[in-house]
């Protein structure tokens, strides 16, 4: 018996969708011990205080300025000279 379907369908190429990824966790506890010592150090301070002194002292100066001038011609006042 021989059994006819039709012409050949179109096929396609294949989507491929990006993969799906899952993740297990599986755990084992390990004990970790801690030890954390101290110490207490005592510390005695001694502090020199070092005071200095800036003594200042001030003064006052006097200055005198002179400027000659030659002007020629006669005298503007009376006596002449």
């Amino acid at each position: 018996m021989f059994m006819h379907f039709g012409p050949r369908p179109n096929v396609m190429p294949p989507i491929v969708h990006p993969t799906k990824c899952c993740v297990q966790h599986h755990f084992q506890a390990t004990i970790v011990p801690h030890i954390h010592p101290s110490h207490t150090t005592h510390v005695n301070h001694h502090l020199y205080q070092h005071q200095h002194y800036f003594p200042h002292t001030e003064s006052v100066v006097g200055e005198v300025s002179n400027q000659h001038f030659s002007c020629g011609g006669p005298a503007p006042f009376p006596w002449g000279y």
